[in-house]
C-alpha cells in the first residue's frame, strides 16, 4: 500500500477601497489605514498521483481530500508597504482504506509587500515571507498530515504591468523559500536510499514562479493563473511505499481567479489544477472566499 502528499495552494485575496484584490502575489495594495479581512474555505482533492515519475492510483485510498478554513487580513501600513497574515485550519480524509484524517491549526504565516518601482503602469515590487507551525501536528504521516511543521521564511520579487485605461494586467513572480530541518517521533528513518539514525530530518528548500493575465476593474476582477512549485533536492518516493518530507516535491498548476464587490463585503473564487508533477497528487482545488472592507479614519 502507498501514498502520496497532496501539495495544496489555498489562495486568498483582499480588496481595497475600490475592490481591488491584494495576495503576496499581485501587485495590488491597500490604501493607509486600510485593512481587509478575508474568511476563506478551500477544498482539494486527488485519486491519481505521481511516485517519482510514473502516475498511478491507490485503491486503499481511493480520493484523498484536503479541507481548510483560513483567516487572513491584511493591512495597509502605508500606500506602498502591506502586511498580510494567515492561519488556517486544515483537515484530511481519504475515501477508502482505515487511514486516520488528521485535523487541527497548521502554520502561521505573515508577508511584508513593498512596492520598490512604480513607473507610469509597471511596478517591481519586494516581498518577505514567513511561516511558523502554531499546533503540535504530526509531520511524517503524508498524505494525511495537515503540514510538515518546517519553519520557512521565503523572498519573492514581483513584476507588474497594468493598462490604466483598460484594467488589463500581466504580472509574473519567483521565490525562493528556505525550510528549517525538522523533528520526528522516532529514531531512525530512510531516505536517499540510506538509514539516517536521527530524529532530525532535512526538509528541502524550495523555488516557485508564477504568471497571471486578467482584466480589473473598481468592482469586480478576473484572471488566468500558470504557477510552478519545484524543492531543489531531495529524494523521491520508494516503489509502494509512503512519502516523507525530505521528497523532491514538483507541480505545474493552471487555474481561473474572480471577484466581485460592489462595496465594502465582497466574494471571490479560485480554481486550479495540476497538470503535471514529480512525487504529488494531481489534485484540482477550489477556493470559496468572504472579503470585508475595513476604512481607518
Amino acid at each position: 500500500m502507498k501514498y502520496i502528499k497532496n501539495h495544496m495552494a489555498i489562495a486568498a485575496m483582499c480588496v481595497s477601497l475600490h475592490a481591488v484584490a491584494q495576495m503576496p502575489t499581485d501587485a495590488i495594495y491597500m490604501p493607509r489605514k486600510t485593512a481587509c479581512v478575508a474568511l476563506i474555505y478551500g477544498k482539494s482533492h486527488w485519486n491519481q498521483y505521481w511516485e517519482n515519475t510514473l502516475k498511478r492510483d491507490n485503491l486503499n485510498i481511493g480520493t484523498h481530500t484536503t479541507q481548510s478554513v483560513m483567516l487572513m487580513p491584511a493591512i495597509g501600513i502605508t500606500n506602498r508597504f502591506n502586511l498580510i497574515l494567515s492561519l488556517p485550519y486544515v483537515w484530511t480524509q481519504t475515501s477508502a482504506g482505515n487511514l486516520m484524517g488528521q485535523k487541527g491549526i497548521q502554520d502561521l504565516a505573515g508577508w511584508l509587500k513593498y512596492k520598490a518601482v512604480s513607473v507610469g503602469g509597471f511596478s517591481l515590487n519586494a516581498l518577505a515571507g514567513a511561516s511558523i507551525p502554531v499546533s503540535n501536528y504530526v509531520p511524517d504521516f503524508l498524505p494525511m498530515s495537515i503540514g510538515l511543521q518546517s519553519r520557512t521564511v521565503t523572498g519573492r520579487l514581483l513584476a507588474n504591468y497594468t493598462h490604466r485605461q483598460t484594467g488589463l494586467y500581466l504580472t509574473g513572480h519567483g521565490s525562493y523559500m528556505w525550510r528549517s530541518n525538522i523533528r520526528i517521533d522516532r529514531d531512525a528513518y530512510q531516505a536517499d536510499n540510506r538509514i539516517y539514525y536521527t530524529s532530525e530530518v532535512r526538509v528541502p528548500n524550495a523555488v516557485d514562479m508564477g504568471v497571471r493575465i486578467g482584466i480589473l476593474r473598481s468592482k469586480w476582477q478576473t484572471e488566468l493563473w500558470a504557477e510552478r512549485f519545484a524543492c531543489t533536492g531531495g529524494d523521491n518516493i520508494r516503489r509502494n511505499d509512503m512519502p516523507f518530507p525530505t521528497n523532491n516535491m514538483q507541480a505545474t498548476s493552471v487555474g481561473w481567479y474572480a471577484k466581485i464587490q460592489p462595496k465594502n463585503i465582497g466574494l471571490n473564487a479560485r480554481i486550479g489544477y495540476v497538470t503535471n508533477g514529480l512525487n504529488v497528487g494531481q489534485s484540482t482545488s477550489y477556493m470559496l472566499g468572504l472579503l470585508y472592507q475595513i476604512n481607518g479614519k
